[in-house]
């Protein structure tokens, strides 16, 4: 296989801090505020449609090492080398409270939220890993690790029957941790034992490993190994086999492994000075960009079409996703609008309710009244930010065949919580931006939602249609 020429040339730069850009993050319900994290003790939130600094957060006493940004947008938390952890407010970056002081007793590294925003995972190098609550912002159970620990990842969402798990990096290898409902995580490590039930579910890898990232449906594990093993590995969650060999392609710590919505592209940064994008269907290297130092953080767009990269140079890079990255069935572009709004016409007129729709929506949607029903959406939206309503309006925008529009609001329903009209109505907007391998997985996600027949017949005729018209237009040349 060809070597791949690194791009070195990025659509764009952010720079403001003063030394290397260690941590970022995207507000995943709202694709124009970034946030990241310095060695230069400061966080910044960004607007990215303009570049501009919108506040400069002050507060740590040492170097920045970790952030992460709730799911719901409402909460920003960062974590230094004292220790220190401090809580902001999403909305406008003011610190919640002053920091909480030793909240570790040495590093932190890696900070998460669980899917619902209810908790906050603290991992570090003194060895333990904390759970906060943060209806309270009180430490709910500590987790005796036995090593530095290097990144925490929650489960994206219960995978099976089971709840949601944490999977915590450390030195010598992957601990998983199994949640129950009264919030309590097992571990074989403590003494006495809680009065909940203790048991570590597995520990997987025998290296080291500094970064882990989930399969937005929670079936893999994605990790990336230290220096003397820069590879990444693929563990699949029902197993906690390694799924083939290890990702080969850097050579120095892999820092960062970060996914897209999809779950059909991976993003890697690394000591290296690069930053690999994988595609998952076939394990390989697409695309490289390459910085002047170290990279140590990346992460995508929350319309996945960008990605963001920061590290030694003090700035954070902004690098295109080309559409040729994603999966695609090269077919005509009015056969693919056809068959999304025909997908679209048939999810907003159907007869029983997969999700709550506004009847005036509905009504409008059957009169093809579209004016109206974008308005009362667009009410909808900004009386009370819900999944169902960016679903929704994205099946309306479907049915215009405004796909861009239809994927972004598809993205920020899933992004804000996971469901089966979420799923759908993505699929129908990557359907009609001609990614059907992508729109099949979208498809497929919303099934793990499905829960009685007539949902199950109804998401099948839609993902038949979809898989027809594309064996149609691929096969038969029309």
């Amino acid at each position: 296989m060809a070597t791949l020429i690194p791009n070195i040339t990025p659509t764009r730069i952010f720079e403001d801090h003063e030394d290397c850009v260690i941590a970022l993050a995207v507000f995943r319900d709202r694709d124009e505020r970034m946030v990241t994290g310095s060695y230069d003790g400061m966080l910044r939130l960004w607007d990215l449609k303009t570049g501009v600094v919108l506040k400069k957060m002050e507060g740590h006493r040492s170097r920045v090492r970790a952030l992460a940004i709730s799911p719901d947008g409402q909460w920003i938390a960062s974590g230094d080398e004292s220790g220190d952890l401090i809580v902001w407010h999403g909305n406008t970056g003011e610190p919640l409270n002053q920091a909480l002081d030793k909240a570790h007793s040495s590093w932190i590294f890696s900070l998460d939220f669980s899917s619902d925003s209810r908790m906050l995972a603290s991992g570090s190098s003194d060895t333990y890993t904390s759970l906060w609550d943060t209806s309270m912002w009180q430490v709910k159970n500590t987790l005796s690790c036995g090593g530095t620990v290097h990144c925490v990842q929650y489960s994206p969402r219960p995978i099976g029957n089971s709840q949601a798990l944490l999977a915590i990096a450390m030195n010598h290898g992957i601990q998983i941790y199994q949640k129950y409902n009264n919030g309590s995580y097992y571990s074989r490590d403590r003494t006495p034992p809680p009065p909940f039930p203790t048991q570590l579910i597995r520990t997987i890898g025998g290296g080291s490993y500094y970064s882990l990232a989930w399969a937005p449906n929670g079936s893999r594990l994605f990790s990336g190994g230290d220096g003397d093993d820069p590879t990444i590995r693929e563990w699949d969650a029902s197993t906690w086999k390694q799924v083939g060999d290890p990702w080969k392609g850097h050579f120095k710590n892999i820092n960062t492994v970060s996914l897209n919505s999809n779950g059909t592209l991976l993003a890697s940064a690394s000591y290296d000075n690069r930053v690999c994008i994988w595609r998952l269907s076939d394990r390989r290297n697409i695309t490289t960009f390459k910085h002047s130092g170290e990279v140590k953080c990346v992460t995508f767009s929350a319309d996945d079409k960008r990605l963001f990269s920061g590290g030694l140079d003090k700035k954070i890079s902004e690098w295109p996703i080309s559409e040729d990255a994603l999966p695609e069935d090269g077919s005509q572009d009015g056969l693919m609008k056809e068959l999304g709004a025909h997908q679209a016409q048939a999810y907003s007129e159907s007869k029983f309710k997969v999700v709550a729709m506004n009847s005036t929506v509905r009504s409008a949607c059957i009169a093809r009244n579209w004016p109206t029903a974008i308005k009362v959406l667009n009410l909808d939206i900004e009386s009370n930010v819900h999944h169902t309503a960016y679903a929704n309006r994205a099946f309306v925008m479907a049915r215009q065949c405004h796909w861009d529009r239809a994927l972004q609001d598809a993205i920020r329903s899933v992004s804000i919580q996971p469901s089966l009209a979420g799923h759908i109505s993505k699929g129908i907007a990557l359907c009609g931006k001609k990614q059907v391998l992508a729109a099949r997985i979208s498809f497929d996600l919303a099934s793990m939602f499905t829960n009685d027949l007539k949902t199950d017949h109804f998401l099948f005729l839609i993902k038949a249609g979809n898989i027809f018209l594309t064996y149609f237009v691929l096969h038969c040349g029309f």
